[in-house]
């Protein structure tokens, strides 16, 4: 018997609209704390209790790269393929009428590679007046993508993604991210992943949206 693969709701995309609108994490008294502030990039951190993980919200931007395009770029998987260099498998296959991805990252010797099993949707929303693009995206669990062995599976996964206009022919992007990659990842690996990675994927991001435009 196919499990169902549940989708998102109107409220999950209303939610991810407000998020864009609302101010940076208060730091002082609160329990987001600031990671990164460079190149344009704020980077904040909240300690997830039940798992001892941290979420993160990303606010940054893609200067020359329109909202729609951004969008376009973060829903082509083939073309991921070719700009992000940690992609080891990506692809998209249907599961009872609902569309699944499988996802295989690359981690660094010795580490395994992980891998996740999701389900996307992709929103343009008006909120309060403002055009914004809302990618939601979250982990499932469906037999017709079993576990590969060496490669460990992350079972929680959550991410937001809101594009807007900034006013000057790039975007505004905010973004919520959690997941729990499981083993024993080592706390330099982690802060790199949060510290670097995440700039550096946005810094390849609008490079692949430059070209995206010029193929396209």
């Amino acid at each position: 018997m196919a499990v169902p693969v549940p989708g998102f709701s109107d409220e999950h995309f209303q939610a991810a609209g407000r998020a864009l609108e609302e101010a940076a994490p208060p730091v002082a008294g609160g329990a987001w704390e600031l990671l990164v502030e460079a190149a344009g990039v704020h980077i904040y951190r909240l300690l997830h209790q039940n798992s001892g993980l941290y979420e993160y919200k990303i606010y940054g931007s893609l200067p020359d790269c329109s909202p729609e395009l951004c969008a376009d770029v973060y829903m082509d998987l083939d073309y991921r393929k070719q700009w992000d260099q940690y992609v080891k498998e990506l692809y998209e296959k249907t599961d009872d009428g609902k569309k699944v991805i499988y996802w295989e990252v690359k981690y660094p010797f010795p580490l395994s590679n992980r891998d996740y099993v999701y389900i996307r949707e992709r929103r343009e929303m008006d909120v309060n007046g403002r055009k914004v693009w809302i990618v939601l995206a979250k982990s499932v669990c469906v037999p017709q993508c079993p576990e590969k062995p060496g490669v460990i599976r992350v079972k929680s996964y959550e991410q937001t993604l809101v594009i807007e206009s900034d006013g000057e022919g790039g975007s505004k992007v905010y973004m919520y991210y959690f997941d729990n990659p499981g083993g024993m990842i080592p706390s330099w690996l982690v802060n790199w992943a949060a510290k670097s990675g995440v700039p550096a994927f946005l810094k390849d991001m609008q490079k692949a949206c430059l070209a995206y435009h010029k193929e396209t």
